[in-house]
Parts: structure tokens; sequence; C-alpha cells
């Protein structure tokens, strides 16, 4: 898969994890992998996120290696040497699209308003990122989107809990999720991995994945 599009529609809740611990790595993605779960942002906010990033995409060949919270130009060669698949970013830059565009990184840029969209629509990124999603409007500022801006497509991220997720992928412009609440950091720091795989489960069960 070398296309945001096709990576999140077979990947439509993808962990997005902090990793504290590079030896928390392998143990996670074996988790993730067992509950069926092939995709995994590791967000760039900890000392060991890019030997992390290096670890999963070197050890785990069926699990898509995304990198989140990329802030700008350096960060984009960085991940991609280490073997991730993807990016995400909470935002955007004209350095850091531009970038993408050159290295031609599958890439998810974040906006959290109308105009935001429209500019990143008219850069060519027609599937985006809607960051913080709880506090910048929810499933329903989504919804009120689908008409005016019906050729984009969002993966909200932020405040999505198993609570809400059903809410946001049933609008008809998501097309995934991203979320932290069944790969918490207390969970990898306490080794939780049997509750991750029986969530990762549970996630496929209910909304699929690319066999689904």
């Amino acid at each position: 898969m070398d296309d945001i599009r096709d990576i999140l529609s077979a990947n439509r809740v993808v962990p997005v994890v902090v990793l504290d611990r590079v030896q928390d790595t392998a143990p996670l993605c074996e988790a993730l992998l067992q509950g069926g779960i092939h995709a995994i942002e590791v967000t760039l906010r900890t000392e060991a996120a890019m030997a992390a990033i290096g670890e999963a995409a070197k050890r785990f060949p069926d699990m898509i290696v995304g990198a989140g919270t990329l802030l700008n130009a350096n960060q984009i060669t960085q991940v991609m040497d280490l073997g991730a698949r993807f990016g995400v970013s909470p935002g955007s830059t004209p350095a850091l699209l531009e970038a993408v565009s050159t290295k031609g990184l599958p890439f998810l840029p974040g906006g959290s308003s109308v105009s935001e969209f429209m500019a990143l629509a008219e850069a060519r990124f027609p599937v985006q990122k809607f960051f913080p999603a709880g506090a910048a409007g929810g499933p329903a500022f989504l919804k009120s989107l689908a008409s005016p801006l019906a050729d984009i497509s969002f993966c909200p991220t932020g405040g999505i809990n198993a609570e809400n997720a059903e809410d946001y992928l049933a609008l008809p412009n998501v097309i995934a999720v991203g979320g932290s609440w069944f790969v918490s950091a207390d969970r990898i720091r306490n080794g939780a991995w049997p509750n991750i795989t029986n969530d990762a489960k549970n996630i496929v069960t209910q909304f699929g994945d690319a066999n689904s």
C-alpha cells in the first residue's frame, strides 16, 4: 500500500501510541497483530520514538508503521530512513507539505477549520486528519462538512474512545479514526498485552479490517 487512503481504508482504527521504552515496541506490535490490527502510529513525543519506529519497521513487515507528530521537514527524511510507511502531523506548514510531496511519503496532515481543510485540499491532500477532534467540534462538526466539502475524507484523532468511535466511523466523510484508548501509556507500561489483543479483536470485529 502506497496511498494514505488505502492504508486508512484497510485499518479503520489506527492505534496512536506514545512509547517511552524501545523494548515495549515488539510486544506491542505482536499484541496488535494478534488482534488483527495491522497499522500503528508511533508519535514523536519521546526520546525512544525514533528507535521504536525503526524497531517496528524492521521486525514486523506485516505492520504498517507510521510516524506521528511530524512537525518539520527534517523529520520526514529521518522517519523514512527508519522504515516509516506513512506520516501524520497535527497541522501543516508549506515546508512540511513540500517535503512529503517531494519524498513521496503517504501523509495525513492535520487541520481543525474549514479554511485549513480547503487549503490542504488545494495542496492535493484530500485525506486529512481532524485534530483535536473532540475539542474542535466532534462528529457533529464533521457531519456538517459532508456536503460542502464532499471531496475531503477525514481521520479524526484527539478525544476518540470506545464510546464515540462508532459515532465518527458512521459518518460518510470519515475514513478511519486514530485513538489511544486501547493502547494507553499505562497498559504499555504494565505490559497488558492480552488486554490490547482482546480490544484489538473487538475493534476489528466491530469496524472491520482489510479482509472484511
